[in-house]
This record gives structure tokens, C-alpha cells and sequence, in this order.
């Protein structure tokens, strides 16, 4: 018979999926001082390193390939649980299809900067830390330090926005709607959902509070949308968004009213409450205008329940801090994220000056993104290779600020290609470091162009090229 085009990606999914699976049961050791992660004895000590980075995301391998540029000679080493790296950013390009965007353009081998840069790294998956005796305990061994950099990421909360969900259906919900904002299988999960549906909508709920790439509900919305109309997919994209605004939502919403119609909805102030896997039922409250007003003038809301059924569900949960910032008894953030308490405007931690911090989890004013880690990996990289250096080390206090020290791009369209993009400025208070964000208009007077998905290409392209090649 003859086969269609979804029906060839519906095949290249099985496979696609069978070779991340078959990944997940390979390992990695390396290391140049014999550090590896050959399961063993956690109790045997590994090795002492001048610097030990917990992460291997763009945040911690941007802080070791630094230090070793900076100085050769530096003992660096990095645990990383994974082995293998897979980016997030423009990961959403993979889910709708545009031209070029397999999984091949996300993972990426550690042994290229590890042989290029000279420093060690053990896989392996981190269990207790003790600042008093600086040391990593983990599943291999326990790994010795003098400076400790903490870039492990997030995970999910869904204990904390689901208190009443047990372990089991939490668990099952994540397998059935997968958040997808976490390096790894999710990715395939989320794509084989939407290569194998067929008619019928996409709900994707967005978190609230604070989270990684605040963009990335709707970009994903916009990319889900081309791919459902480049197939032909009948159905919407529903995007229930916990507030009233959203990261870049006016660029967002001009984009998706001008390529896909009514394909899109954003339903605002919602709050999810459970999932029905067996009926694909998403149910959740929403915060509705009564049309009265209070004495102040403003409108009365009231709270209504609704459900939705879905042909595949994308529950992005809230974000929290990885557990090992918990791990390091670290002063946070008394939000549920719990972020890392910083120096002032230092990437050294406020709690102890021999840990640093860089990524998701600083405690800084600054959006959370691959571009920022990166940025802020090379100012902590620098800090801490003053200090093996013997030399002080200025923080800039009040300086010009750093123009557009965060670019981050989203896709909206394909066919042609389309994205839309804001840009943060970087500036230190003494206190702080803080970023403003504004999100630039194209020529056309539109928010999205060709020019930024070209932008966006290039970008991505010229950031893995320097932690990779």
C-alpha cells in the first residue's frame, strides 16, 4: 500500500524511540585522573579536584570549559548523572517537524569538550554532600573538593501542585502527558503522542510561579499547531495558562491569530486539578468575569470547574530547584522553587564561599535560560579562576549595563519559517544582578520575521559549537 507522510513518521517514531531506549542502557566513564563511573562502593574515595561542577548542562559545562581555557593547568572535574547531553532550547522545533530538526541536532557525545578541554568527568548520579567535609557522595564513590559549583537544574513539583495526587498517579500522569522540560526521554514520549494522534485537540498546560524558559508553553503551542496543520490534523491547541500574562504573550498572540486562526486558544487564569487518563479528560478550575464590579471598580471573578478531553496532553508542571541544592543545605528563596541565596552580585553562594552557583538555580534577577547559564557560567568561571589565581576579583557594581546579555528566540511558524524574539539587558545593583527584558518588533511591524528564525538557527548553531567543538 501506499504510505502518506504521517504514516512515515508514525514508523520513524518506533524507531526513533527503540534507539533512546536502548541509550538509556549504556554508560560512560572517563576522566583524567581515573575518576569513573563504574557502580561500586559509595564509600570509596574517588578523588580529590581543585574545582568539582555537580551538572553538565549548558551552565556547567560552559564554567569548566572556561576555567580550562583560562588556565590549563586547572583541576576540573564534572559529575553528571546523564551520559550523554541533550539541549532544551529550540527542542520544540524537533515537535513540529521543521526541515532539518531531528534528535541528531540535540544530543550531543561528552567526550568531545572532555578530550578538548583535559578535564575529568564521572557519570554518575549524586546521593549526599557535605560542605563541612567537602565531598560528593555518589553512586560510584565520593568525590573530594576544594571549590564545589552547583548546576544541576530542575525538577518537577508535583507533589507541591498536586498535594493530593499519590505517588502511583503522579507518576503515571507524567508517563501519559509528559512535561517535557527535562533533558531526556520525555521529548520522544511527547513527539510519538502527536506523530500516532489523530484528530482531535492538544492541551498544554503551562506552570506558574517560577520556571525554566518561560516561553517554552507557547512556543510549543506554535510549533504543535504548524505541525497539525502542515498534517492536516483537525483539532486545537489548548493552552491553559495559569495567570494573566504570559512570557513574550503579545507576540505570541499576533503570531497565532495571523498563521493558525482559531487553532490556538489560550485560556487564562486556570488551574489544572486532576487527569482521567482512562477517558483522556484533563480537568481544572478557571477564575471567569461575573460581570459585577466591586466597590474599588474592579471586576468580580469567580472560580468555575471545567474539563476538557484531549487526543495528547502536555501537563508542564510547576519547577522546584534539583534536590541536590537541598543536598548542599543551602540558605534559598522562600518560593517553592527555592532558589540559591547569592553574594551580591557574585555567583558565590551567600550561605558558604567555597560553592558557587550558575543556571536554573541562582538566585539572581535574571531569566532562565540556555543563554544565560552560558553567560553566567563564563562570569562565574572568571571569578573562581581569580581566586585560583591568588588575584582579587572586582565584581561590576553599577556599571553600563550588559546589552542583551539573555537573547531568546522562538519559532512560531514554518513554511516559511518564522520567530519571534526578546532580549535582556544585564545590570548589577550591588545587591543583585538584574535583567530587563523587551521584545523587539520586526521591520514588517510585526513581532515575528524570517530574520529571526534564521536568527534562531544561527544562535543555536554558534552556542553548541562552543561547548561542543
Amino acid at each position: 500500500m501506499n504510505m502518506n507522510r504521517r504514516d512515515a513518521l508514525k514508523a520513524g517514531a518506533v524507531s526513533v524511540a527503540a534507539v533512546a531506549a536502548a541509550s538509556t542502557l549504556t554508560g560512560c566513564t572517563g576522566g583524567e585522573t581515573g575518576t569513573a563511573a563504574a557502580a561500586g562502593n559509595t564509600g570509596t574515595v574517588l578523588g580529590k579536584h581543585k574545582v568539582v561542577i555537580i551538572g553538565g548542562g549548558f551552565g556547567g559545562l560552559t564554567v569548566a570549559n572556561n576555567l580550562k581555557k583560562i588556565d590549563p593547568s586547572f583541576d576540573v572535574a564534572i559529575i553528571e548523572k546523564s551520559d550523554t547531553f541533550m539541549a532544551c532550547p529550540v527542542s520544540n522545533t524537533y515537535l513540529g517537524k521543521l526541515e532539518g530538526m531531528d534528535l541528531g541536532k540535540f544530543v550531543f557525545d561528552y567526550s568531545q569538550p572532555v578530550e578538548k578541554h583535559g578535564y575529568a568527568m564521572l557519570q554518575s548520579e549524586v546521593i549526599s554532600i557535605d560542605r563541612t567535609a567537602k565531598t560528593v557522595t555518589t553512586a560510584a564513590g565520593i568525590v573530594q573538593y576544594e571549590i564545589l559549583v552547583l548546576s544541576p537544574g530542575i525538577a518537577y513539583n508535583y507533589e507541591g501542585q498536586f498535594p493530593t495526587w499519590t505517588k502511583a498517579h503522579a507518576a503515571a500522569v507524567q508517563r501519559a502527558c509528559p512535561p517535557a522540560m527535562i533533558p531526556g526521554s520525555e521529548h520522544v514520549a511527547l513527539e510519538r503522542q502527536l506523530m500516532n494522534m489523530d484528530d482531535g485537540d492538544v492541551i498544554i498546560a503551562a506552570p506558574s510561579g517560577k520556571f525554566r524558559c518561560p516561553p517554552a508553553p507557547y512556543e510549543r503551542a506554535a510549533m504543535i499547531a504548524s505541525y497539525m496543520k502542515k498534517e492536516e490534523i483537525n483539532g486545537k491547541v489548548i493552552v491553559l495558562v495559569p495567570g494573566e500574562k504570559f512570557a513574550k504573550m503579545g507576540a505570541f498572540k499576533e503570531s497565532a491569530k495571523d498563521l493558525f486562526g482559531d487553532k490556538i486558544v489560550y485560556m487564562h487564569h486556570t488551574a489544572v486539578t486532576d487527569v482521567d487518563l482512562k477517558s483522556k479528560t484533563v480537568h481544572f478550575t478557571q477564575k471567569v468575569p461575573t460581570g459585577k464590579k466591586d466597590n474599588d471598580g474592579d471586576m468580580i471573578m469567580e472560580t468555575v470547574k471545567k474539563s476538557h478531553k484531549y487526543s495528547v496532553c502536555n501537563l508542564i508542571v510547576n519547577h522546584k530547584a534539583s534536590p541536590v541544592v537541598q543536598m548542599a543545605t543551602l540558605d534559598t528563596t522562600a518560593d517553592a522553587f527555592k532558589k540559591v541565596k547569592m553574594n551580591g552580585c557574585s555567583f558565590q553562594t551567600a550561605t558558604d564561599k567555597d560553592v558557587y552557583a550558575v543556571g536554573d538555580i541562582v538566585g539572581h534577577a535574571i531569566p532562565p535560560s540556555g543563554q544565560t547559564a552560558v553567560w553566567a557560567g563564563k562570569q562565574c568561571a572568571a571569578e573562581i579562576a581569580h581566586r585560583l589565581h591568588g588575584k582579587p576579583y572586582t565584581l561590576p557594581v553599577k556599571t553600563t549595563p550588559v546589552k542583551a546579555g539573555n537573547v531568546c528566540f522562538s519559532m512560531v511558524g514554518d513554511s516559511p519559517e518564522e520567530g519571534i524574539m526578546v532580549t535582556h539587558d544585564f545590570s548589577w545593583t550591588g545587591a543583585v544582578i538584574k535583567g530587563k527584558g523587551h521584545v523587539p518588533k520586526a521591520a514588517s511591524g510585526k513581532y515575528r520575521s524570517s530574520n529571526t528564525a534564521k536568527a534562531l538557527r544561527d544562535w543555536y548553531r554558534g552556542i553548541m559549537s562552543d561547548l561542543f567543538a
